[in-house]
């Protein structure tokens, strides 16, 4: 296979011009970095995948990670990227220098790791959760906590989980029964955790486990929950490691993502399993969900770079599958013609552009919500930050479901693309459809990120962080109504903000009479509406960036690279942004079709 699984030229289009990565480098916390920095990160982030990742994706789906003899057994590449993602910096550039970290913005380490997750998007999760758990000792955790595990964990040596779920709860987390016992200086652990990405492999000196789990007394539900680091090894006075009672019990065999292990792990299965607190008692779920933002982005950013990969390997099918004749002007086709490639057959090229809006589009929302991030930590004014931490709370369930949704459909367009081989294993676009199936599951549901856009992040302040989002779309409308030709989509896309206030207006007469199993039945169309909107607003600042860049000849890449995504954008609006006439249709039906009581009335 070739490397043509990533467009660089895209990504620093949207990194540089469109979303305009120096604001956040003029920020105090990043000055350290410009333009030429961040060219060479990327650049050689690219050089190692097409190294080390990219040529051992189909062996990884082909040889899964798998349970034996109590082990989990790996691809050995994976404890090579490991150590090589520490010898790299991909798992400290997040961090503050004191940290031992380079302090990287948000939107280049998503950069980075988008470029990594297209290669091989079984990998990148193994250094993601160990950078996630890593996290929550640094933000909450002692310092003898921090002094223990985080050089570790940062050098590649140490990986690292966060577990939450378990067999009876599922999501439901106020429902976990997983327990803490005090017990000197830590608590004793006992219960499972199921689903946990990278939970134990082979080769792997230790494990450190973020594990949320309730101290005995503690109050019922989420109230009650605290949050402890359990290693499976446990490091002792005098620099060694000693077991720390954490069994990997089973694995768990997925349709895609197959080199990524998940593990069932049994803590305390010999009543010798130590857990340290991180913080205060009874915070857990809300420092778990304090970096939940990041894991939701990843999630987001994963989807938008399998839906990529899957784009590029279905455009260079298309360039090079001769099949069938164009027809001529009486409509008829001539035999005695060449055979034309398939990228002439109109159909095959809507295919083509569905999967360019969504992946394009997807990168731009992912980079624009990490943006918000960079700057709601980094900005000097209070007033500046608390904006930018609104546009994020209300961005993130759309930056993790639009992508994953929406790049599920993609992928199925890339697969038929290819026709016949598209179902076939000799071809690459199976593994890509099967591996993003998940991308929609992971760190909460599509229905449970609906549910939080609407029914939280929608309400919170008085409706502040829409607001504020309203006023940002509205920004970039009225600057592409001064463009000629942008300015009947930029009066398209102010309709369909007027279109969401009636939406809006008539979903919350549901919730101001109490009734809040009416309001939130529809969560999941309203996310589809909500995002649909959201992504012409992106599809048009691309454009208008790109037109910019046509009329003053400031062009970094070629003519027809711009002309593209104008061509994208006005694709969008043809095809994509009508869907929402008719999903506010049925969002402002007030007909109760998902009643709520004996089964018999809707199941019957």
């Amino acid at each position: 296979m070739a490397n043509q699984y990533v467009d660089l030229e895209t990504l620093k289009f949207l990194l540089y011009k469109v979303h305009d990565v120096q604001e956040v480098l003029d920020q105090e916390r990043y000055a350290d970095y410009d333009k030429e920095s961040i060219d060479l990160l990327v650049n050689s982030v690219k050089d190692f995948s097409d190294k080390e990742l990219f040529p051992y994706f189909k062996e990884m789906d082909e040889n899964p990670a798998h349970f034996k003899d109590g082990e989990i057994i790996v691809h050995p590449q994976v404890i090579k990227y490991m150590k090589a993602g520490g010898e790299m910096g991909l798992l400290s550039g997040s961090f503050p220098y004191e940290k031992g970290g380079m302090q990287l913005p948000g939107m280049v380490s998503h950069a980075s790791a988008f470029i990594q997750d297209a290669a091989n998007n079984h990998l990148p999760g193994y250094i993601g959760l160990t950078v996630g758990a890593a996290e929550l000792i640094s933000h909450f955790g002692s310092q003898e906590l921090n002094d223990t595990y985080l050089p570790n964990m940062l050098s590649g040596q140490w990986g690292g989980t966060m577990c939450l779920t378990e067999p009876q709860a599922g999501s439901s987390l106020s429902d976990i029964v997983t327990s803490a016992t005090p017990e000197e200086d830590h608590y004793q652990i006992h219960g499972q955790k199921i689903f946990i990405s990278g939970g134990d492999y082979q080769g792997a000196e230790n494990i450190i486990h973020l594990v949320l789990a309730r101290i005995k007394g503690a109050p019922a539900g989420t109230n009650g929950i605290s949050l402890f680091v359990v290693p499976k090894n446990r490091p002792t006075s005098d620099g060694e490691l000693t077991p720390n009672d954490v069994t990997t019990v089973a694995d768990f065999q997925k349709m895609g993502q197959k080199g990524y292990c998940t593990t069932h792990l049994f803590f305390g299965d010999g009543a010798d399993c130590r857990g340290w607190l991180v913080g205060a008692a009874n915070q857990g779920l809300k420092y778990m969900f304090l970096m939940m933002n990041g894991a939701r982005i990843a999630v987001g950013r994963g989807a938008t770079a399998i839906a990529t990969a899957a784009y590029q390997a279905s455009l260079n099918y298309a360039n090079e599958r001769p099949q069938g004749r164009q027809l001529t002007r009486t409509g008829k086709k001539d035999a005695n013609q060449e055979q034309t490639l398939i990228i002439n057959h109109p159909d095959v090229r809507r295919m083509l552009l569905l999967q360019k809006v969504i992946s394009e589009g997807s990168l731009s929302l992912v980079l624009l919500t990490a943006k918000y991030h960079d700057l709601s930590i980094a900005c000097a004014d209070a007033e500046e930050r608390e904006k930018y931490r609104l546009l994020l709370e209300i961005m993130t369930p759309v930056v993790k479901t639009y992508p994953s949704e929406m790049g599920k459909i993609a992928v199925d367009n890339g697969v038929q693309v290819l026709g016949g081989y598209g179902f076939c294993s000799d071809y690459i676009l199976q593994q890509y459809l099967r591996d993003i199936r998940i991308s929609a599951i992971y760190e909460g549901t599509t229905g449970i990120q609906s549910q939080d856009l609407l029914g939280r992040k929608v309400t919170m302040d008085n409706g502040k962080a829409l607001q504020l989002l309203s006023e940002e779309m509205l920004s970039s409308i009225k600057a592409c109504m001064a463009v000629e030709s942008l300015a009947p989509y930029a009066q398209k896309l102010g309709g369909k903000i007027e279109l969401t206030q009636q939406v809006l207006a008539s979903l919350m007469g549901f919730a101001m009479k109490g009734d809040y199993q009416r309001f939130l039945a529809d969560a999941t169309p309203f996310m589809e509406f909500f995002s649909n909107i959201l992504m012409g607003w992106i599809w048009l600042d691309m454009a208008r960036e790109a037109q910019n860049a046509l009329v003053t000849g400031n062009t970094e890449n070629s003519t027809d690279f711009y002309e593209s995504k104008i061509h994208a954008m006005e694709f969008y609006f043809k095809y994509e942004l009508p869907k929402t006439t008719g999903l506010a249709e049925i969002l402002m039906d007030n007909k109760k079709a998902l009643t709520i009581g004996s089964d018999k009335e809707i199941f019957a």
